[in-house]
């Protein structure tokens, strides 16, 4: 009897994995396009001039603040999502996938047209220097349209990979990114009939995706037999649905734009340093999005497995695989470092003897992929927990106030006390701005083992 137990219970072990994985690599393939496409902005702009590689960097910061509102407005989406659709309601989950779309639209509408008006209002958040306002100006009005088509899109797909359509949802947002790529090239160097457009050619690559990914999106939501998008949903008031949905997107929402607000702070801080740490940064940040693919993949794909199980309610079956999920993210991050270090030989040569750099750059670029090694275990486990353990099971508000602590009275205040009071070292203004996931991981531990997220948050509608 007992060697039966055993055998079911290593079963399920292996049935846990196997699901884990399945889920995981469409959604590490598609972290892993997007990092392919900020990789090839970054190289083919090398080829531009640095001004061009750091005023898209800094433009780029605008799309980074909607990507982390939408994340939030995603997370509270998946996080009722994957529990209803754990619990088999189908219609709770067409309506959530419509009230969070109405939100983002609402987002996106304002952020397009501020992108398109006041291009260089927005540039001069970030730097005080007329050519990368100037560039970056050009290059916002460009891309201004994608961020409303993009909003939709990311909304949506996320949805979709929370009802178990990951690899639908990866095939489309990879197609894109490809496509992305190749229209870059295009535009920038003037390959074939395209005209060379350098940084604008970028903005528009990345519209005219935008603009065919919405279109294959909107006919996904009409012929998918699993969930269907419906109009009637986006405009509804939602009852107490919407009551459940600001209660746990709101929070998330909130905590994601305090993360990316902070680390457009930190672009701000180093903007104002000099242009010479905005290229090294454009570089090592892409290079450790590379390396966070699969840490990121693996909490997405926590937070969709762990909310199914909380759904139908099996809590103490998903508290042990909430345990498993963070070994994973201490060994994907482990491995991820390996690779920067592994790695840095070959970018360092590919920018002393292919890129129109100066000395400081690649000196500046040294140091921190070597921060960047050991920086991407903090980022692992702590976007394990608070993104993918905690809100799955609607724990959205603790999150929120940790990065509160870590970024903003710690990371935020000290950096610029350290930059424009003490005049520290670039590089040790760099140093500390990079401490702020240490700070926040031992309270996410603590979190963790009180076991207060694990919830069934689910209702009969």
């Amino acid at each position: 009897m007992t060697g039966r137990i055993l055998s079911e219970s290593g079963q399920e072990k292996l049935s846990f994995y196997k699901r884990a994985v399945a889920i995981t690599a469409p959604i590490a393939l598609q972290n892993l396009m997007d990092a392919a496409v900020s990789s090839a902005d970054v190289i083919m702009l090398s080829f531009v001039s640095q001004t061009a590689l750091a005023a898209s960097s800094l433009a780029g910061q605008i799309a980074f603040v909607q990507q982390m509102l939408l994340y939030g407005i995603s997370s509270g989406a998946s996080v009722l999502s994957a529990q209803y659709w754990g619990k088999g309601d189908r219609r709770a989950v067409e309506r959530v996938m419509g009230l969070s779309l109405r939100i983002t639209l609402i987002f996106s509408v304002c952020l397009s047209l501020a992108a398109a008006i006041v291009p260089s209002l927005l540039m001069r958040i970030f730097t005080n220097d007329p050519e990368l306002i100037a560039a970056g100006r050009s290059y916002l009005q460009a891309v201004s349209v994608s961020y409303l088509l993009g909003g939709f899109c990311s909304v949506y797909l996320s949805v979709m990979r929370s009802v178990d359509r990951v690899r639908i949802s990866a095939a489309v947002h990879c197609s894109a990114v490809i496509l992305n790529v190749l229209l870059n090239a295009c535009f920038i160097f003037g390959l074939g009939p395209f005209p060379s457009l350098g940084i604008v050619g970028v903005a528009l690559a990345t519209s005219i995706t935008r603009l065919l990914e919405f279109i294959v999106c909107q006919i996904d939501g009409r012929l998918c037999r699993v969930i269907r998008l419906h109009l009637r949903d986006i405009l509804a008031r939602g009852g107490q649905l919407m009551r459940d949905f600001s209660r746990y997107s709101i929070p998330a929402a909130a905590n994601d734009l305090v993360w990316g607000l902070a680390f457009s702070v930190y672009s701000i801080i180093l903007g104002h340093l000099s242009s010479d740490i905005v290229a090294a940064n454009s570089v090592a940040s892409v290079v450790r999005n590379l390396a966070t693919v699969v840490c990121f993949g693996v909490s997405s794909s926590a937070a969709i497995i762990l909310g199914q199980m909380m759904g139908k309610g099996r809590l103490e079956y998903a508290r042990v695989c909430a345990r498993r999920f963070v070994w994973l993210s201490v060994w994907t991050a482990i491995a991820g470092g390996i690779m920067i270090l592994l790695c840095r030989p070959l970018i360092l040569q590919f920018m002393h003897y292919y890129v129109t750099v100066t000395d400081v750059v690649r000196s500046e670029l040294n140091t921190m992929l070597y921060i960047n090694s050991y920086y991407v275990l903090g980022q692992s486990v702590n976007t394990m927990l608070i993104c993918g353990v905690f809100r799955a099971g609607g724990d959205v508000r603790f999150g929120l106030r940790c990065d509160i602590f870590s970024m903003w009275v710690y990371a935020v205040p000290i950096g610029l006390l350290c930059a424009f009071v003490f005049k520290l070292p670039e590089m040790t203004v760099y140093f500390i701005l990079c401490l702020d996931e240490f700070v926040k991981m031992p309270f996410n531990f603590i979190h963790y083992k009180k076991g207060k997220w694990l919830q069934n948050i689910t209702r009969d509608l």
